[in-house]
């Protein structure tokens, strides 16, 4: 079973990286998964934190990034470490398009995948039910860097899928954590000061 598992995620893998290329995909790809492409975004989060919730803003952020940590310190050095999986452009016998420099480590679970998605799920526990949309476009985020890991080559799919998974956890167990013991209710108000 977990053979079978494994082709269908080298299969897939294959069809993403190779068979989706594009110019497009190549062009963004590369820079989409990268963090510092991303950094007006978490500006924007902690000013947006800030602007609507002054003080309160401080607990937020505590909160998310005490899931950001959590979500690294599972992905990185438990998981990765203890599984021991080869990236796809580390693996001698798989054709490759590498993308980006392909780097050392392993490939379970993705850390990017696990990390934004718990960002994600935590300020979309904290924030959808009353802005519907941001699940949406957290959700896009989340899902299309993670697919960015597979098309430039540096995860399988199933890296990426099992990552997003424990992200969401870890993002919904902390924003849970949040709401009972430091919280106030996000979703049916705004609330400032």
């Amino acid at each position: 079973m977990l053979v079978a598992l494994l082709e269908v995620d080298t299969e897939l893998f294959k069809f993403i990286n190779q068979s989706c290329s594009n110019f497009f995909l190549d062009a963004i790809m590369p820079i989409w998964r990268h963090k510092i492409f991303w950094a007006p975004f978490y500006v924007f989060i902690i000013s947006f934190l800030f602007i609507n919730f002054r003080k309160k803003a401080y607990w937020i952020l505590l909160f998310l990034l005490l899931a950001i940590g959590t979500s690294d310190l599972i992905s990185s050095h438990l998981i990765k470490k203890n599984v021991e999986r080869l990236r796809p452009c580390n693996e001698p016998e798989l054709v490759v398009t590498e993308r980006i420099r392909c780097g050392s480590g392993y490939s379970f679970t993705s850390s990017h995948a696990t990390n934004h998605f718990a960002i994600a799920f935590f300020l979309i526990c904290l924030f959808a039910e009353r802005q519907k949309w941001i699940k949406y476009l957290l959700l896009f985020w989340a899902g299309s860097i993670s697919f960015g890991q597979v098309y430039v080559g540096v995860h399988y799919p199933l890296d990426v899928f099992c990552g997003a998974i424990l992200g969401v956890l870890i993002g919904g167990l902390w924003a849970s954590i949040y709401q009972r013991y430091y919280g106030f209710d996000l979703r049916t108000k705004w609330e400032t000061g």
